[in-house]
């Protein structure tokens, strides 16, 4: 008996040990410690002790030895990086490698396939226009899918880019042609701000110098790519600016995060209860 409570001594704090001791005594059991000692046995007695107190059960949690909380694991941006993958892979194979059936992914508005108004966001006229809504992309895309996930990425590239190109397609005139990722840059711009928009006046600030810069550096983009202008396979006209996928972009942006906001986020009272009930 001596030589267990003088070895419990060495292993469990003095403080501990005495609550340990206390709490026995409580319940009107002595502390006694009988057989061989094994470190197992300490490290269950140091994480959980079970004491009987006035008939029934009580555990005390002494958090003595207690395994530290699993850390939440990173969020890791990766679908980003295939749509950029994406994005490079088609402008190598339309303009390096000139695979016959790419200029197919262009929208032309005279006569456009369906899939036409989603491909032609990964489309390029050259390598300035390209290079300037990458960089866009990796800043603004990599902040969505830090907030809503690979998948919200993807919805969110695919729904403003395809959407700016369909109201591009209903304004512009019949010849013209539309290529770029400018509708999708504009659209998660304005769900990466709005996601995290605040009435902070410093946060209003940041938004209105981010924005203006990165208009001015699309508008930059856009005009470099003008030495495709001009009459192009069949008398089609490709687009050089094209205004109306940047602002629709952007607002279509605007409008899913107000939809998606409305789309209640964890279900009501009564359908939890629900649910635990079949749980149960």
């Amino acid at each position: 008996m001596s030589m267990a409570m003088a070895l419990s001594n060495s292993l469990l704090p003095s403080s501990r040990l005495l609550n340990l001791r206390s709490s026995h005594r409580l319940a009107g059991a002595p502390l006694k410690l009988t057989g061989r000692i094994t470190p197992l046995h300490l490290r269950a007695a140091r994480s959980r002790l079970t004491c009987n107190m006035n008939g029934s059960d009580m555990i005390s949690q002494l958090e003595i030895g207690k395994p530290e909380g699993k850390q939440e694991p990173e969020k890791r941006a990766n679908g980003i990086f295939w749509i950029l993958l994406l994005n490079l892979g088609i402008y190598a194979a339309d303009h390096l490698f000139q695979v016959r059936g790419i200029k197919a992914l262009y929208l032309y508005h005279n006569w456009p396939a369906w899939y036409q108004f989603v491909t032609a966001t990964f489309c390029h006229a050259n390598w300035n226009h390209l290079s300037s809504n990458l960089f866009f992309l990796y800043i603004f895309g990599k902040l969505v899918e830090e907030e809503e996930g690979n998948f919200g990425l993807w919805l969110s590239y695919i729904v403003t880019g395809a959407g700016a190109n369909l109201v591009s397609w209903v304004v512009l005139p019949r010849n013209a042609v539309s290529v770029g990722a400018s509708g999708a840059v504009f659209g998660l711009f304005a769900i990466s701000v709005l996601v995290k928009m605040s009435w902070d006046w410093r946060k209003i600030l940041e938004v209105l110098v981010l924005g203006q810069f990165v208009i001015e550096k699309v508008m930059e983009a856009a005009q470099a790519s003008t030495g495709l202008s001009g009459s192009f396979r069949g008398g089609y006209a490709l687009q050089n600016v094209n205004h109306i996928a940047h602002l629709s972009g952007a607002l279509i942006g605007a409008a899913l995060v107000w939809l998606l906001s409305r789309v209640p986020s964890q279900l009501p009272d009564k359908d939890i209860s629900i649910v635990q009930k079949k749980k149960e």
